[in-house]
This record gives structure tokens, sequence and C-alpha cells, in this order.
């Protein structure tokens, strides 16, 4: 028997991911998949939802009505701390031979896999299906494949590429549901419909436990919230540190920041310190952080307040300050001033 195994943070989890797994079971011919929720990916920050005991019950009820093909294994949330890919297929290979394991990964995941703990091992371990939108461009010779697979191939032929572990990897393209769990967390904040996206029993589950809260309800004052945040940028050296309130204008949110690093290390170690400094403040994490990983452009989204940390040379290109001009400058002051010792 062909076992998939569907893992991810299923926060929260919505009808792209049902009909992902549905198609690549129909296609593959998997006779059981793993659905499997994270405790925590150690690629991604930590964003404000549910716990990792209400994601696993979330999974659950999202398909519970499509039969016993597809089983929520809670073995990574049991586990607890971070979720390795490598530790589930190992403690799956207990049970199933590795010629029958499948592990289901989008194209992203797929170009990055080599930042994944043992992913040679994975390699060996599981064959792998990548899952592709209309348009993606399936490797055709060995020159387009990512650097890290190249050494494994031994032969490839349209979709399907045989590597040299006895393994193999082969390309699924979805006609996919257009949502992200990121736009759905939004949604669900602000009031926006989602029933086309959730299953009914999911949806539920989320109003009756009051799950996605908009963030106010915890921050209170946002002209302070804001403050404080910009104090952490200053303290961090962030160049150009400049706030908006933006209530008077159509924004997608009633304030906002906006800094420079020196490099995209130091973009993305700015953001990571306000997730920080907001996170032991107010006990709260973001909505959701964008770009962290590149450090260019860093968006971290605390809904009435989104702040946009740049590579300063990035950010000479969009020039985001021209879409605020009609709102209110703060005129933030650098307290750290004359104070070098403080940063």
């Amino acid at each position: 028997m062909k076992i998939g195994i569907f893992g991810g943070s299923f926060n929260p989890p919505h009808m792209g991911h049902i009909n992902a797994i549905q198609t690549v079971a129909k296609k593959v011919g998997l006779g059981k998949v793993h659905v499997i929720p994270a405790a925590q990916n150690p690629l991604k920050t930590p964003v404000e939802g549910p716990t990792p005991e209400q994601r696993l019950q979330l999974t659950r009820l999202a398909f519970e009505q499509y039969g016993e093909t597809y089983f929520v294994d809670d073995q990574e949330i049991k586990r607890g701390g971070m979720s390795y890919t490598i530790d589930t297929v190992m403690n799956l290979r207990k049970t199933y031979e590795a010629s029958d394991l499948y592990l289901i990964v989008g194209a992203d995941k797929f170009e990055e896999l080599a930042q994944w703990k043992d992913y040679q091992k994975i390699l060996s371990e599981t064959n792998l299906i990548v899952t592709t939108r209309p348009g993606y461009e399936t490797p055709e010779s060995l020159e387009e494949m990512p650097g890290y697979l190249k050494p494994l191939v031994s032969d490839f032929d349209f979709n399907f590429i045989e590597l040299s572990t006895g393994r193999n990897i082969q390309f699924i393209t979805l006609r996919d549901i257009e949502i992200s769990a990121t736009e759905l967390r939004k949604w669900l904040r602000t009031g926006k419909p989602v029933e086309k996206y959730l299953p009914l029993a999911v949806e539920s589950y989320i109003k009756e436990n009051k799950i996605y809260r908009n963030l106010g309800d915890r921050i209170g004052d946002f002209t302070k919230f804001t403050e404080f945040c910009a104090d952490v940028l200053f303290s961090k050296k962030g160049i150009n540190v400049r706030g908006f309130d933006l209530r008077g204008v159509a924004a997608p949110s009633e304030f906002t920041l906006i800094a420079s690093g020196t490099s995209t290390r130091h973009a993305a170690a700015m953001a990571e310190n306000i997730v920080l400094a907001v996170k032991e403040e107010y006990n709260v994490h973001p909505q959701s952080v964008e770009g962290i990983d590149e450090g260019r452009w860093v968006l971290v989204d605390y809904g009435a307040l989104i702040v946009h940390i740049f590579y300063d040379f990035v950010r000479q290109e969009y020039s985001l300050e021209n879409l605020w001009r009609e709102g209110k400058d703060l005129g933030l002051k650098d307290p750290y001033v004359g104070k070098p010792e403080a940063h």
C-alpha cells in the first residue's frame, strides 16, 4: 500500500489543503494518508492563533467527513518542541517500508529542502511528491534541478525523477483553490465571510472557541504600541524609522512603521527583535510575518499596526512613504541618540 505523509501547521486547515491531498491521493493511488499537524515549524516564526492541541482538533474536524483514507496523526503534537520531518519519517519507518512512503510537499518547500534537518536522509527514507500549480515549470534537465538535488539524480523523465538513493520524486499539478492560511486568518479576525474556504465544522469550532480574535483586545492603545515597536527599532539601530497614523485614510492598517537595515541580515534581526520584545511585553505573537528568510522586505503584522522593515537599498525602490502622505507622520525621535551604549 502507498502511504502519504502530509504535514503542515494547519493554521487553520482549509479547502486548499483538502483539495491538494485528495488530488494527490487519486493521482498517485495512495491507500492511506497520515495528515500530521506540526507542533512548531523550525523555519517559521510563531504567530498568534490556536494552540497546537486546537490545531490538531481543527484538523480532525476538517478531515472527518472524507473517510478512513485520511488519518490525522498526532505524533508531532505529542512529541512537542520543534517538528522535524526526518523524526516523523523515521517513526513511520518502524511500520512501513521506505518504498511505500510518499512525503507530500509544495513546490516552494521542494526548492528549500536543503534547509531541512537531514534532508539527504529524508530522500533515502521516503519518496517525494511535489505539488505544483499551473504555470510551474517542472525541471527538464539536470541544470534546472535545485543545487542540493543534482548529485542525487540518477535519471529523470518529464515529471518523474529517479534518485540514486533508490527513491523517486514526482510532480503533481493541482487545480488549486486559491487561498492561503495567512489570508484566512486575517479574514477571520475582521469578520470577512470564509465559508467558501473552510469546512463548516472547522468554522464553527473557530467561532465557538474565539480562536482568531482581533489583537486589539489584548494590545489596547495602538498609539502606545506603535511607539513601543518604534523604540525597539531605534534600539537596534534602525535607519530612518518613521511612523504614520493612517486612521484618516484608506489603508490596510490604522498605524504603520517603516525602517531600514544596513543589510538583509540586519533587517531580519530587527523583525525578530520586535517579535520577541512584543511577546515579552504584551504576551502577543504577530498575526503573520513575511519575508524574514530573505530580509529584503520583512512585514510584521499586528492587525492595526503593520511594521515594514527593509534592506535600505530595497526601500528606495518601493518608496512606501509616498503611499502614506495623507496620513499623519508621528514624528518619531530616536531616544538613544547620544547614548550609544544603549544600542
